[in-house]
């Protein structure tokens, strides 16, 4: 047996290990990054869904008429909100504000389509009566 030798890694198999953890990171990271995109769309989807049908329940329920006027306003909001968008955020309706996921707001601005503001959450369109998520693109399903 031979006294003095060590066993230990050489730098060589030390470089080819942290050159294969590179390569595996650089393949994982963009897998988390997508999986918050994804995640936010399927968010806004479901919001957007939501909502339309609430807009649509009120106007069954209201004779026709949209909640929303052509301004800007928040929903629960009594300065800058209509009364009928107070009512649409109460209890037979819609329990909290809707918050865009991208922009991070629940302001609802008029428009004609989802990058109309980047600022706000939501974008009504008073012409088309539907309401937009402002910064995601329907046709493509993708942010912008």
């Amino acid at each position: 047996m031979r006294n003095g030798i060590k066993k230990a890694f050489t730098l060589i198999e030390i470089l080819i290990v942290v050159v294969i953890l590179g390569i595996l990171a650089a393949i994982v990271i963009p897998q988390f990054t997508k999986a918050s995109d994804d995640a936010q769309a399927g968010n806004v989807q479901t919001q957007l869904s939501t909502i339309r049908n609430m807009v649509e329940l009120y106007r069954v329920r209201n004779n026709g008429t949209y909640p929303f006027s052509s301004s800007a306003m928040t929903w629960g909001d009594p300065a800058g909100a209509t009364a009928a968008a107070r009512a649409l955020r109460g209890p037979d309706y819609l329990r909290s504000d809707p918050v865009n996921p991208r922009t991070n707001s629940a302001v609802i601005t008029a428009g004609s389509t989802h990058t109309a503001s980047t600022t706000s959450g939501w974008i009504w369109d008073d012409t088309a009566k539907t309401l937009f998520a402002c910064r995601w693109n329907e046709t493509t399903k993708v942010w912008e």
